[in-house]
């Protein structure tokens, strides 16, 4: 396939080289006229492992030049790849300059162009970019997107050092798209290498490279605190770590990481409080520690203040225990929102099996009656009845019953769902999502 990147910076000359060595034939394009003579002299742009190798070798067999001009090397190609630079401003906005002047060049060159083009943004972009991208090559070229060309996100995960292996090497190759062709266009470059090619909505793909990079700026910061806490205690940093990571089941895995609701129950607050006091108590400073809580107190109080934007006063809880399937009541995030909404001036009942059946046997009924004993009076005893007197309806456990009952029943009143119910409940007109 004819290529031509525009930008030969890191992400450029990466995706040139690698490009170029799997059989395409790839024209970069820059502003730059060093970096032009550079890479039509054989040489790589940047300083990167095997890189300088690769370009040598497919400049000699044909395969690789550079140009200024933006209209020859549009028009002599199929697919125009984008990897300008996106600088960051000192407040973290992007500088879209040089983007949107690509933008402009290809508006200017797709004018008297005719055949479909497709255009893929590997530089790192704010979710909504794509879309005016594509704006302004309609207006420039007077051409309809996704009829006479298409523009797809496809952000590169390189790591500086080690970018060529894992060009060759992605955990998956992602790209964001309107269009079923651009898409198959797209992942014909990477069907050969060793990993799934994922296709998906344009902003889910825009959003990626910022959560990937902050999770694992997360992931350092976090072991560093705990490293420093250990280090304070003398116990081998390193070997906590390593058994850390040796549980694929819970710490290394996909297995808490659904947006919902807050954490409760009596592990999780009381092991996360005990790790900030250790640290305070050190002397050791671990602000992403610190802050956990603080999150999870933002995300009960969104959920507040959902059921207060409705203006209804009539709340019906599905579920009071911190998840389904107990009956612990123990820091609930559910106890503090119903708490809060009494607070409000709000009538709220509540329906929780568990959290009923305990009471009756008194395997709970001593924590119940010490510590809320008044919402122990707000609990009834068949769901019909809830669904009868509620205007609003807030899930907040995905126990069984709770999703038959809402898939079987019309109910007028409005469904505020804390954990992601099927998608026909979803579909509703009356359903609110705390953040989906």
């Amino acid at each position: 396939m004819n290529i031509s990147i525009f930008g030969l910076g890191y992400v450029g000359c990466v995706s040139l080289g690698c490009l170029a060595r799997n059989g395409h034939t790839v024209i970069g394009v820059d502003v730059s006229e060093t970096k032009v003579r550079q890479i039509n002299s054989g040489l790589a742009t940047i300083i990167e492992k095997d890189i300088d190798i690769i370009i040598q070798e497919e400049h000699l067999k044909g395969r690789i030049s550079a140009t200024t001009d933006f209209i020859e090397a549009i028009n002599s190609t199929d697919v125009s790849i984008v990897a300008v630079g996106t600088p960051s401003s000192s407040k973290g906005h992007l500088n879209l300059e040089y983007i949107f002047n690509v933008a402009e060049h290809l508006g200017v060159a797709l004018k008297d162009k005719n055949s479909f083009h497709v255009v893929a943004i590997r530089s790192t972009v704010f979710p909504g970019t794509i879309q005016k991208f594509q704006k302004v090559i309609e207006e420039t070229s007077g051409k309809v997107a996704n009829v006479d060309f298409a523009v797809v996100s496809n952000p590169e995960f390189l790591r500086e050092g080690t970018a060529v292996h894992d060009y060759n090497h992605p955990p998956l190759t992602l790209i964001g798209s309107q269009n079923k062709k651009a898409a198959d266009i797209m992942a014909s470059l990477y069907n050969h290498l060793p990993a799934e090619v994922v296709i998906t909505d344009v902003q889910v793909a825009e959003v990626m490279k910022y959560v990937n990079n902050t999770f694992h700026a997360l992931k350092i910061g976090f072991a560093n605190e705990i490293g420093n806490i250990c280090s304070a205690l003398n116990i081998d940093s390193h070997k906590v770590m390593e058994i850390f990571c040796m549980d694929k089941e819970l710490n290394i895995s996909s297995y808490y990481f659904k947006p919902g609701f807050a954490y409760g129950g009596s592990c999780l607050p009381k092991d996360l409080k005990g790790l900030q006091t250790l640290a305070h108590d050190l002397y050791v400073k671990a602000p992403i520690l610190e802050s956990i809580d603080k999150t999870n107190e933002i995300q009960i109080s969104r959920a507040v203040n959902l059921v207060q934007q409705l203006g209804k006063k009539k709340i019906a809880i599905l579920g009071l225990s911190f998840k389904a399937g107990t009956d612990d009541l123990r820091n609930s995030p559910a106890v503090t929102v119903v708490e809060t909404l009494l607070g409000k001036g709000f009538e709220v009942q509540i329906y929780d099996k568990n959290v009923q059946l305990s009471k009756l046997t008194g395997t709970n009924k001593e924590y119940i009656d010490q510590h809320i004993p008044h919402l122990s009076k707000l609990m009834v005893n068949h769901l019909d009845e809830l669904v009868d007197y509620a205007e609003v309806i807030l899930v907040n456990n995905r126990e069984k019953e709770y999703v038959d009952m809402l898939l079987e029943t019309e109910s007028a009143a409005t469904i505020v769902d804390m954990v992601r119910m099927p998608e026909p409940i979803r579909a509703r007109a009356n359903y609110i999502g705390i953040n989906w």
